[in-house]
């Protein structure tokens, strides 16, 4: 069954104008057509690997923007030693010791981790992203979810955390959006935006809204990590975790704010040992 994926930006107060973002991102499974439709080319990650017992799934760790690998290298070690687990600590592009490349996109950000994790032979693994990194775990789980064993998202969620006034408006018409199960993405988008058209007459922001179109949720066990002393993540969006994420645990660290794993270390090794299990 088609499904919507209401777009990813991060908090916009606190980033840059090249802030990276799920807009114009289709978050549908990759598949064997990617090269032809113009995926972004992979490119090869700095990264940190803590040996650990291969039969378990390994532990990869995403920083935020403005981030790197070495944020979380007490977090990383101390994850390591108590789990038994190899643990991935990665630099995104454009951050640490990386590649840049002018493309930014969360898309180009998931391309990378694609190509690096099986290559690492450590998919499926234990996803934990904080910030822009959880953004990036999120699409990376609802695009190939065979890499991924479980999810945990770091005081962020799927959904855009600045307002607009035709907000509403937007999310009713794509609610009222009728399309017959098992019709192929391609058609499927044709058809809402036709039906789409009757409410938002601007084309580019019906394209922009259609790239949300998504066949699957990611059905894995997930956790999303809260700061209670942050603003990141809303009540309200907790229904659109759920509905893109329906094993979702919604857990909150008290008097932590955006920074969880620094502010309140131990409580969130605790929380993420008892999810790992």
């Amino acid at each position: 069954m088609l499904c919507w994926a209401r777009t990813c930006r991060l908090h916009r107060g606190a980033l840059s104008p090249s802030t990276p973002s799920f807009s114009r991102v289709p978050v549908a499974r990759s598949s064997s057509n990617d090269q032809r439709e113009g995926k972004p080319r992979p490119l090869p990650l700095s990264y940190r690997l803590l040996d650990g017992e291969t039969t378990l799934p390994a532990i990869v760790i995403l920083h935020g923007l403005f981030g790197s690998k070495n944020n979380f290298n007490s977090i990383a070690k101390a994850l390591a030693q108590q789990t038994g687990r190899r643990v991935l600590t990665v630099d995104a592009r454009n951050h640490g010791d990386s590649p840049h490349s002018p493309d930014a996109s969360y898309k180009a950000m998931c391309q990378d981790l694609q190509n690096l994790l099986p290559q690492l032979g450590l998919a499926p693994c234990a996803l934990i992203g904080h910030s822009m990194g959880g953004k990036t775990a999120m699409l990376l789980a609802l695009q190939r979810p065979e890499l991924v064993e479980r999810l945990i998202a770091v005081d962020i969620s799927p959904v855009k955390t600045t307002g607009t006034s035709k907000f509403a408006t937007y999310v009713a018409a794509m609610k009222s959006i009728d399309i017959p199960d098992k019709m192929p993405l391609s058609q499927a988008r044709k058809l809402a935006d036709k039906q789409l058209s009757h409410v938002i007459q601007d084309l580019a922001m019906r394209q922009y809204l259609l790239t949300n179109l998504v066949e699957e949720p990611y059905s894995g066990p997930s956790l999303f990590l809260l700061g209670g002393s942050s603003h990141y993540v809303c009540p309200s969006h907790h229904p659109e975790i759920r509905r893109l994420f329906p094993g979702a645990r919604i857990q909150t660290v008290p008097n932590a704010n955006h920074w969880v794993h620094a502010d309140r270390p131990q409580d969130f090794m605790a929380a993420v040992q008892s999810f790992l299990g």
